[in-house]
């Protein structure tokens, strides 16, 4: 999860963190429209940034809930936060 200004307004962003170009990093979230899967994908440069966390994956809705669960160690980590270097230009 990201919270990040643009102009007056905080924002928060969720989404799978595509790139990081050392400037800015860049989300992408999948979504289905019409039968088709379609991608957004945003720039966030990091100098707009507030807050950068990791997130667990929320398991998909298609996913057996009847069937057995399987724990991990990667599952059970609470959400960390991410260290980023700012650089001036």
């Amino acid at each position: 999860m990201v919270t990040y200004r643009a102009a007056d307004i905080i924002l928060p962003a969720t989404g799978n963190m595509a790139a990081d170009s050392g400037k800015s990093i860049f989300l992408e979230e999948s979504y289905k429209q019409q039968g088709r899967v379609k991608t957004f994908r945003w720039e966030i440069p990091y100098a707009c940034i507030v807050d950068l966390n990791e997130v667990p994956e929320i398991p998909r809705p298609s996913a057996s809930v009847s069937g057995p669960q399987e724990t991990s160690e990667e599952a059970a980590r609470q959400p960390a936060t991410l260290e980023f270097n700012k650089r001036t230009a």
